[in-house]
């Protein structure tokens, strides 16, 4: 009985995440005249973990001996919207001198208004499960 409940947890019997469309601004429009889509990948824990620990950066603690990790969580959304960000390609040479951009982290920033990169920041935080608390998680589980 375990072994087959076993199966279920498998890498070939896992669902892969899709691929999420998302038309981050109304400004970008197809030949039809509507909002382009941009395509969002989930990434793997550890994807993100890398990312998190470019993130993370030590201070010391002025007169004493400690030394105090923070991450800095601007660069850490930013970084993490970038690297799931498939189309357009944000590390496209013609797309970064278009915009005068050097790299996919100012690229996007000149590409959206503070308020559209927020809406894709979440987006892509939402398709990595960033959106789920414990409570819910709890929930579902006890159902």
């Amino acid at each position: 009985m375990e072994n087959d409940t076993l199966k279920a947890f498998l890498s070939e019997n896992a669902i892969k995440p899709a691929e999420v469309a998302y038309s981050a601004s109304p400004r970008f429009l197809n030949k039809d005249r509507k909002p382009m889509e941009w395509k969002l990948r989930v990434m793997t824990s550890e994807e993100c973990d890398n990312i998190l620990r470019e993130c993370k950066k030590k201070e010391f603690v002025p007169g004493t001996r400690e030394v105090k990790i923070t991450t800095d969580q601007e660069k850490f959304i930013t970084e993490l919207t970038t690297a799931c960000v498939t189309y357009p390609n944000l590390n496209s040479e013609e797309l970064q001198n278009s915009y005068g951009a050097v790299g996919a982290a100012e690229l996007v920033h000149r590409m959206l208004t503070p308020g559209e990169f927020s809406d894709l920041a979440n987006t892509v935080q939402q398709a990595n499960g960033f959106d789920v608390g414990m409570k819910d998680k709890i929930k579902r589980a006890k159902n």
